[in-house]
């Protein structure tokens, strides 16, 4: 392990040198270790429908829970240099088996969940920072990240098992369900058909760049071998989820803000809803994307991604992102457009240093190809209710986190949806949520 480890490090500062690059010093903590545990508890009221299919929401009451506990360990083996390991646990119970909605209303809830513990390796990955500049920033011990300097300019390379969202698409106000609004479509932009396992999590690479106010990422990721399934494809070079990211923070009326533009392309073997219909229509019977899923295909899509502060203790964000929805989703969400916007309040505005307080609304749309299979009875890996009366999916949330000991967190948390799983005969349904936290 020792020689291999020295091997790597030579290689990195070779890759330095030709590049006249020097390694990100400043170190004040060689090594951490933190851990975190979420439980996440939800009831769904009944409500009407006209109809329901194999993947409908159900219409009857229903209740919900999740537990995850996570372990943060990281080193630093060499100055620039940071290794992390993550293993986790979880066990859980979805709504309806985690079916009929497109923004699904728990984003702890994987789709491997069940009622038994599973443990497993989230993350394992090496992170290699080279400085680029004289100017620094101080970064505070936490998960993942290391107590000492950082430079404002510099490269990263990180290389190993992440969540992809670790790296693309972050938000100040709307990015984690341990901590934030919990829907799906919230933790990221619901269009994101990210490259993950059914837990989220992936292996590659992503390369950084950062320039004072400015940063570019691009990373590529390997996807499963079947579509929301554990299993990866190791074949990097022919089935592979691509995205590049441009960040720019701005200061607007002396408050701080961040502006992300996003691209990504996945390239694997999908399913095309119109391939589907077809082999319905020459074939007879419901189309079923399980019966066309026989050759490579492109998917690509795009997002706006904005964070605002506007005061102190009051931010603002934004969404608006874009899919082609030819293919089936792959990954992530029944999702292929999206807007959501939302405020988040801190605490200390009412002299609760530890509390917060979120609102937002999220609208999400589908393809006119994904609809027409739909409507048709096909039925997708999430949603499926046999018919579709199409408008678009609303989804409002809002919580309130209470600070209530030292490293512990309260949250009660609400989510109204009108047209679940984009079917205007179906809802509005309510959901009801407490969220248990702590950090150690």
């Amino acid at each position: 392990m020792a020689i291999h480890r020295t091997i790597l490090h030579w290689l990195l500062v070779c890759i330095a040198t030709n590049f006249g690059l020097s390694p990100a010093y400043g170190v004040e903590e060689n090594w951490n270790a933190r851990f975190q545990t979420t439980y996440i508890w939800q009831s769904k009221a009944p409500f009407y429908a006209a109809y329901n299919g194999r993947n409908s929401l159900s219409t009857e009451r229903e209740k919900s829970y999740s537990f995850t506990g996570t372990a943060y360990l990281g080193m630093r083996p060499w100055a620039g240099g940071e290794f992390y390991f993550n293993p986790e646990v979880a066990q859980g119970v979805p709504l309806s088996s985690l079916t009929g909605l497109g923004g699904l209303t728990n984003g702890e809830m994987a789709r491997t969940s069940g009622p038994k513990p599973k443990l497993y390796m989230a993350r394992a990955f090496l992170r290699q920072s080279w400085g680029l500049g004289q100017e620094q920033d101080a970064v505070d011990s936490g998960a993942n990240q290391l107590a000492g300097k950082v430079h404002r300019r510099l490269i990263a390379l990180t290389v190993g098992k992440v969540a992809v969202t670790d790296i693309f698409d972050n938000n100040a106000y709307s990015h984690d369900p341990r901590t934030q609004f919990i829907n799906w479509s919230l933790m990221t932009a619901g269009a994101y058909d990210y490259a993950a396992d059914a837990r989220g999590y992936t292996w590659g690479a992503a390369l950084e760049y950062y320039y004072d106010d400015w940063a570019i990422r691009a990373g590529r990721f390997i996807q499963p071998k079947i579509p929301n399934q554990l299993v990866l494809d190791p074949n990097i070079f022919n089935h592979y989820g691509d995205q590049i990211e441009v960040g720019h923070g701005h200061v607007l009326f002396s408050q701080p803000g961040k502006i992300r533009l996003l691209a990504f392309r996945n390239r694997t073997l999908m399913s095309r809803f119109q391939d589907a219909l077809d082999y319905a229509t020459l074939n007879g019977g419901v189309p079923n994307i399980n019966n066309v899923r026989n050759s490579e295909q492109i998917k690509y899509g795009f997002g706006l991604n904005l964070e605002q502060q506007l005061i102190q203790n009051i931010g603002v964000f934004g969404r608006a992102n874009w899919a082609d929805g030819k293919t089936e989703t792959y990954a992530f969400s029944e999702i292929d457009n999206s807007l959501a916007a939302g405020a988040v309040v801190q605490g200390s505005a009412w002299s609760r240093v530890q509390d917060s307080m979120g609102i937002a609304v999220v609208q999400n749309g589908l393809s006119r190809q994904r609809r027409n299979y739909l409507a048709a009875g096909g039925i997708s890996f999430f949603i499926g209710d046999g018919s579709l009366n199409y408008r678009r999916e609303n989804i409002l949330e809002t919580y309130y986190s209470l600070g209530a000991i030292k490293n512990t967190w309260f949250t009660l948390d609400y989510q109204h949806i009108r047209n679940p799983a984009y079917n205007a005969d179906r809802g509005p349904v309510s959901i009801g949520a407490v969220r248990l936290r702590g950090i150690f």
